[in-house]
Parts: C-alpha cells; structure tokens; sequence
C-alpha cells in the first residue's frame, strides 16, 4: 500500500464531491466547507497557513488520503485545541469511503497525522469517534489510543474521547511532516 496525504486540487474536485454526498448519508461531513470548489481550496489553505481564520477555527491541514491515484478518503490535521474540539473534534479527524474500507488506510491516516503532530509538539494528540463507531475505536487504539472516557455535548451522539501520547514518536528524521 502507498497511501498518499496531499492537500486538495482542481482536479480532485469530482472524487471529492462523490465522497461527500457518500459520507453524508452516514451522518459524516466529509468537505468541511461550503460554497464553490476554489472557495473550499481557498479555506483550506487558509486554514493551512493560519492566517484570517475566523472566530472558532484552529490551524488545521486537510489533507486527501490518495492510494494508486485515486482519492480513498481525507484527514483533518487541527494543531490546536478550541473548546469545541477539546469535547467534540478533537485534533484529527479522518474518513475513508466505504469501497475502501478494511484496507488499513484510515490506520496509516491516523498513524502519520500523529507523527505530523508531534513534530510540531504536541505532546497529547486527541481523537475522538461515535461510540458505536467499533471500526474507527479500533483504529484509534491500533494507533496508541487509550480511552478517557465517552462524552455526550448536547443532542449530538455519546463520543469516545481517546489520547494518544507522543513522547515515544521518533520526529528526527520526519519533523512533522506527512
């Protein structure tokens, strides 16, 4: 497997709107944003740099998980923690189209987006999941994950709430890099 995480294109643009409209029917915002696709390359980037965000966002890469060419799902790296990933978010957030499931990738996804973050110092790295999300659970725990507790804020669905520590990650020779 050669699983590749890369920032958006032009070209992306189709692959990435079938995975939205596919993600969304399970209950999962797979964009994160609105409005037209240079609109959605220009927050990314944004995003990316850190620079003008808007109230409640953090510094964050979105990044497409690529293998063979082919879009097979996205990761959300957040450098930082607001009060609403703290509880919800947490700092990454990933998802991988049903086709290309139980293949490992989203493991791979979690496992680089933990190196990146702890190349930038983040020693503590959250991620949460559904708590009737036993496949993402397990890819969490595969990654270093261990259970704080399960959380429910608001109406929304009881979250798992994991951390994984970084002290043991080697960043010498990646230094936060994807």
């Amino acid at each position: 497997m050669t699983l590749i995480l890369r920032p958006p294109t032009v070209d992306d643009e189709p692959a990435l709107r079938r995975l939205h409209v596919e993600l969304a029917a399970e209950g999962f915002t797979f964009l994160l944003a609105d409005g037209t696709w240079d609109e959605m390359l220009a927050t990314f980037r944004r995003e990316a740099s850190g620079a003008d965000l808007p109230p409640g966002r953090v510094r964050a890469d979105f990044l497409v998980a690529e293998v063979d060419g082919v879009p097979v799902g996205r990761v959300s790296v957040r450098h930082a923690l607001n009060d609403y990933l703290r509880e919800v978010g947490g700092h990454v957030g990933y998802a991988v189209g049903r086709d290309h499931r139980g293949r490992g990738y989203a493991t791979e996804m979690l496992r680089r987006s933990v190196e990146r973050l702890a190349g930038l110092g983040v020693e503590r790295v959250l991620v949460t999941c559904d708590d009737d999300n036993a496949a993402s659970a397990a890819v969490i725990e595969r990654c270093g994950g261990v259970l704080d507790d399960v959380r429910v804020v608001g109406d929304g669905a009881p979250k798992r709430r994991y951390w994984i520590d970084t002290a043991h990650i080697d960043t010498s020779s990646a230094a936060g890099r994807l």
